[in-house]
């Protein structure tokens, strides 16, 4: 997986002052996804929580290199990766670099989220339900978060060095302020990049419905 090209570090050109338009559709993801089997829990064997189930078609759609002055426009602010049922909630985050992630517990039993993700190492170590323990991503790249107490739980948090990026809801994506200009749009879901295609805006445009089929 090359982060260079997915996540925007080069600049493409885009026409000056002209008007921007926006790209939406839906991605809809016909992959089976089964989930990871859970190993037991010794210290929930008497109680039998109930364990969510994250939603794994949830993909990302983003453009694989921004146009100039991306950067300075990306936003950033705080963001809350849910610890619930046994399961990362939404099990996929797309946040801007610089953003700070609030790994909360809200669960009964203890969690202990960590990544070995070469863009952002981190170990929060154990805290108790009610407790949040927050990381900020400043690089850009794919980070895989995992709890070291139940090894069926994880997530993914891409973090983008530009705005022009939307993580699906219910399948649906939307993304705003694409100046005129030549682009690859690409689709991201479970872990790899499923498609990419041209997309061109121009100056008189102001939106695009581009929609997704990821089978495989």
């Amino acid at each position: 997986m090359v982060l260079r090209t997915l996540f925007g570090i080069a600049l493409l050109s885009a026409t000056a002052g002209a008007g921007a338009a926006s790209v939406r559709g839906v991605v809809d993801v016909r992959l089976e996804l089964r989930p990871p089997a859970a190993r037991p829990d010794p210290s929930a064997l008497e109680t039998a929580p109930r364990r969510e189930q994250p939603d794994r078609r949830r993909s990302v759609v983003y453009l694989e290199r921004a146009p100039q002055g991306a950067f300075e426009e990306a936003p950033r602010g705080r963001v809350v990766l849910d610890q619930r049922g046994e399961a990362f909630l939404p099990y996929v985050l797309a946040v801007a670099a610089g953003t700070s992630v609030d790994f909360t517990n809200s669960d009964v039993t203890y969690h202990n989220v960590f990544s070995l993700s070469k863009p952002k190492r981190f170990d929060l170590g154990r805290y108790a339900r009610g407790q949040t323990k927050s990381v900020r991503f400043d690089t850009p790249g794919v980070v895989r978060v995992f709890c070291d107490i139940h090894s069926h739980m994880n997530a993914w948090v891409l973090v983008f060095a530009h705005r022009f990026f939307a993580a699906t809801e219910n399948g649906a994506y939307r993304i705003d302020g694409l100046p005129p200009g030549h682009y690859r749009l690409a689709v991201w879901t479970d872990g790899q990049v499923r498609e990419t295609r041209a997309l061109h805006v121009a100056s008189d445009e102001d939106a695009l419905v581009e929609d997704f089929v990821v089978e495989k």
